[in-house]
């Protein structure tokens, strides 16, 4: 236990610093401070030394020089039961800290601001307090280091109780490094895009704990739920529960798959998901039929499953889709009297999430593998009619292309290898994650039975042979997208020709793993 006699406080979010230091002085602990703080603690009657004071030396540079003194870190680094280091104390008279409680300037909240300058970003990137919190951090066998106010009240128990337990100075330690590095992370990625590199030698990213999970995809696998610390809107991070039980680790990959399906669509869109994968995607005239479309596409698969929406939800469309049950509701928001009914049911999830306008750039996509990650760039990219090519004799009727360039917008967010069947705006097959196209072609085919005749396909990837042309034809399919680049890609253009099916080249494809 390591009792408290000096305290050196310099923070940048005051939360609770009066009481804090207030208490502290009820104590017996000498205050050193620097700048607002100090400046807010003396006008509340607390007393407090001016950290010029102890370094003989003023605050320099609009501030940017004054606490990297020998009188302050020595006091900080100071090994207390090695006697050259206390000879060398005694020599300069320079005292210990026991406490410093210290956080840094807002770079994060500096650099989410509209329109900020780099001027304005480079001028909140703290030095001073980063060396404080790491030199007390380092030293925390005697020194205790608080960074974040959520901390003070535990603190002060302790102290009036005695004294610091080592354990809590160790645990207070590894948050104060886990806070520099996540300061400097967020600094490092600002300053990167700046310059913009994509992929530098190295890579720190930061994020901030949003919930702890009940378990992972599994109920052996612990879990957490963190989120960007600058996140953008219409995200499953930023979105406000309004309603059910607490959301778990697929219920959260599986919105993330729908809000981003959903967000493809300008037109009122529905899309339900199940297991990362679309069951239903609708795009109508207004937001019920939309939904409507989406259930009718697969009314088993979708029971049980997530549905985003693109529009706010109203009181007839809440009505029909209180009609089955379903895990989670997402959409930018929701009516009152929509609200009102789909909070009848206890369990489900409503999701406002905010404006759903689609990014330009995309997030970053990480995948985890054994000794590193993999990273690349999300895949936004979007196929218009003119980057199309059609390799066919027959060109797709006007109503084709809505419907072929509809279906390629739901299959680049189907698992590969991906095939997808829709018409009227719908989808009527789904096949997703096969290890063969033409397997993945016969599940979509089959799931649309009758509904196939007169449908577009779609594949996310080329065709590698002449099968998939074959088995669209037997289902009634007349027109096809996909990306070409096969080298048997003739084999399947005459294939088309000789079924009378007009085929489309995206020169783009989708590879979902």
């Amino acid at each position: 236990m390591k009792s408290i006699r000096r305290a050196l406080i310099s923070v940048s979010d005051k939360t609770g610093i009066l009481d804090l230091a207030k208490r502290l002085s009820e104590l017996g602990v000498e205050i050193v401070s620097t700048g607002g703080t100090q400046k807010k603690l003396v006008n509340s009657g607390i007393p407090v030394i001016g950290v010029s004071e102890v370094t003989g030396f003023p605050e320099i540079l609009d501030g940017r020089v004054k606490t990297l003194h020998p009188r302050i870190h020595a006091g900080l680094l100071a090994v207390r039961n090695q006697e050259n280091h206390a000879r060398q104390l005694g020599e300069l008279n320079i005292d210990t800290f026991d406490l410093v409680v210290v956080n840094l300037y807002p770079f994060q909240e500096t650099i989410a601001k509209p329109g900020v300058t780099r001027a304005e970003a480079i001028e909140n990137i703290d030095i001073g307090g980063p060396s404080m919190v790491r030199a007390a951090a380092k030293n925390h066998r005697y020194v205790t280091v608080v960074v974040d106010p959520a901390d003070y009240a535990s603190l002060l128990e302790e102290i009036a109780g005695g004294g610091v337990q080592r354990s809590t100075r160790e645990r207070l330690a590894a948050k104060a490094f886990r806070h520099t590095a996540a300061y400097d992370a967020l600094i490092a990625s600002y300053l990167t895009r700046q310059t913009g590199e994509t992929h530098p030698e190295k890579w720190t990213i930061t994020f901030e704990k949003a919930q702890d999970l009940r378990y992972g995809e599994n109920p052996h696998q612990p879990a957490a739920f963190y989120r960007d610390p600058l996140p953008r809107t219409g995200t499953v991070a930023t979105a406000e529960q309004l309603h059910g039980k607490e959301l778990s680790y697929n219920n959260i990959n599986d919105a993330n798959a729908a809000l981003e399906i959903v967000s493809e669509f300008d037109r009122p869109a529905a899309v339900a998901v199940k297991h990362m994968n679309p069951c239903g995607v609708g795009v109508g005239d207004n937001l019920i039929q939309a939904y409507r479309k989406a259930y009718e596409s697969d009314p088993v698969s979708i029971f049980g499953g997530i549905v985003a929406l693109n529009r706010v939800v109203d009181r007839k469309t809440a009505q029909s889709l209180k009609e089955i049950f379903l895990e989670i509701i997402l959409a930018p928001d929701f009516e009152q009297e929509a609200i009102a009914l789909l909070q009848e049911k206890k369990n489900l999830r409503l999701l406002r999430v905010g404006d759903l306008s689609k990014e330009v750039e995309g997030p970053t996509r990480v995948n985890s593998v054994g000794g590193g990650a993999l990273v690349q760039a999300g895949d936004v990219k979007s196929v218009l009619r003119k980057d199309c090519t059609v390799v066919t004799r027959r060109q797709p009727s006007e109503a084709e292309w809505e419907q072929l360039l509809f279906a390629w917008k739901v299959v680049k967010h189907v698992k590969s290898n991906a095939i997808v069947l829709a018409r009227d705006f719908s989808t009527v097959g789904v096949g997703a994650g096969q290890m063969n196209r033409v397997g993945a072609a016969r599940i979509a085919i089959a799931q649309a039975g009758e509904r196939g005749k007169g449908a577009v396909l779609a594949s996310d990837a080329f065709f590698p042979m002449k099968d998939t042309v074959e088995s669209a034809a037997t289902a009634g399919v007349t027109a096809i997208i996909q990306p070409g680049g096969s080298i048997r890609d003739q084999e399947s253009i005459e294939e088309a020709d000789r079924h009378g099916i007009a085929m489309v080249f995206t020169h783009t494809r989708h590879f979902k793993h």
